[in-house]
Formats: C-alpha cells, structure tokens, sequence
C-alpha cells in the first residue's frame, strides 16, 4: 500500500516516520531547518493521518514490513530514518532489519520493564480515553494554558508553551486514528523490541531522550543502549517524550549532524 507522505527539499533522502497518535505535521517545528540541508519525506503511517488501515495484522512488525515497502518503492531503501516514539521503535527496526540507512531514534518504545509497561498502559490508556470525550471542547481547552498542561503534561516538559494550534492537532490526531487502538494494544501485549549486535545495523545509530519524559522514562535508555551497543545516546534538558515539541532547534541540529 502506499502512504500519504510530503516531499520536500534536496539532498540525501531523510524518511520522517511520526509516534503512536499522530501524524505528519508532527514535524511541523523543524521540517523547515531539515529541507534546508535534505530531501524529506514525511509519512501518516497506515491507520494514521490521510493514510488507511492496513488490513489484517496491525502490528510493530507488520508496520515495519509497510514501510519496508514504502521505502523500495519511493526509491529510499538506503534512506536515513528519524522516528518518534512508536516511529522511532519502527526506525530502529529497520535499521535492525538492515534496511535504511543512519538511524536517529526519539524516545523509542518497547524498552521498559514490566512494572514501565504497566504504567504506558495505565496512563496512555486514560489519557486517550480522556482526549477523546473532551473531543467537543478541545479548542478552547488547547486555547488554555491551564487546561492545555493538564492534558499534554504527559507528552511535554512544558505543554503551557506549545502553541494551541500545535495542541490543538496533537489532541485531535489522539482521538481520530482508526488504528490506534489496534496498535496500542499490539505494544502493550506484543514483543519487546528485538535488538541488534555490534556491526550489524543498516548504519549508525542516534538514541534521543528528555530528561523530563514521563510516558517512556528516561531509564529505559539504558535498556536500548544496551540492546544497540552501536547507538549513541543524547539526553535532551527540560524535554519531555517529544523532543521536536520542546527543543526543535536541538532536535534539528541532532538529526543534520547525525545523518546525510
């Protein structure tokens, strides 16, 4: 299947591969400073954005064999990756897989321990339950500073300084992917994320975590250095799960010097 995507700027190809309830515009903040120095391309995965369902399995796996596809068909096989969250699991997937090319990977999941799943499926699970009964007062809630915090305090060190356009889309795209609970459930009783020995990635590998994530702690980036002893671990200060929300400069910065 084929995926709504944008595609933008010159220079070796950069796949942008977004997190669990979420889409495209997700890259919002930095896309401009990549297309600068890349050519980007910017995906709704299946089930996500303008993007249909896949049929059948919904799964970390068969969402990896999507993109898989994606990427020899649009001419990105050797693509560098940068994901978030859920993308960016699928990007060090790929990269275990042997496919693509440098891998920069934003507070990946499938790291945490069991007591760590249990608090992801507790609290993200109450979280989208949330968002989508308050769907008929979202935009004056996202207009609140107040009421914007108590909603994305979980996504963001500083929710009170995300525009309420920004908040506004986020929440929207919580509550309106066909395929999030499919895919919620596929995190929370599927498998870990499988990691890779030394020297057998697709190419080098960038882990990025804030310091203040408080849907994926922090302490599950030990986890993934270990089962990528290849990666190079970056903490970013006063950022929450969302780096390219808290320090899109940084996060810019980070992809450009890691890839291309």
């Amino acid at each position: 299947m084929d995926m709504n995507h944008i595609r933008r700027g010159e220079g070796p190809p950069l796949l942008l591969i977004h997190g669990l309830g979420s889409t495209l515009r997700s890259w919002d903040l930095i896309i401009d400073e990549l297309t600068a120095e890349r050519e980007v391309v910017a995906i709704d995965l299946p089930g996500f954005g303008a993007t249909p369902p896949l049929p059948g399995d919904v799964s970390i796996a068969a969402l990896a064999d999507a993109l898989t596809a994606f990427m020899q068909e649009h001419d990105l096989a050797q693509a560098d990756t940068v994901g978030s969250s859920m993308g960016a699991r699928l990007s060090l997937e790929l990269s275990r897989r042997g496919a693509g090319g440098a891998t920069v990977a934003l507070a990946p999941g499938g790291f945490w321990t069991d007591a760590q799943l249990r608090w992801f499926q507790v609290t993200a699970g109450a979280s989208i339950r949330l968002v989508r009964a308050l769907q008929p007062v979202a935009e004056p809630l996202a207009a609140n500073p107040v009421t914007r915090t108590a909603l994305l305090a979980q996504l963001s060190a500083a929710p009170w300084k995300l525009a309420p356009d920004l908040a506004l889309r986020e929440l929207r795209s919580l509550a309106d992917s066909p395929s999030f609970d499919d895919v919620f459930r596929s995190l929370v009783r599927g498998p870990r994320q499988e990691g890779a020995p030394a020297g057998t990635t697709a190419g080098p590998i960038v882990i990025g975590w804030g310091r203040q994530d408080r849907l994926l702690m922090p302490s599950q980036a030990e986890r993934a250095t270990q089962l990528f002893p290849d990666a190079r671990l970056h903490w970013f200060e006063r950022c929450g799960h969302f780096p390219q929300l808290d320090q899109p400069r940084e996060t810019a910065r980070l992809v450009l010097a890691s890839t291309g």
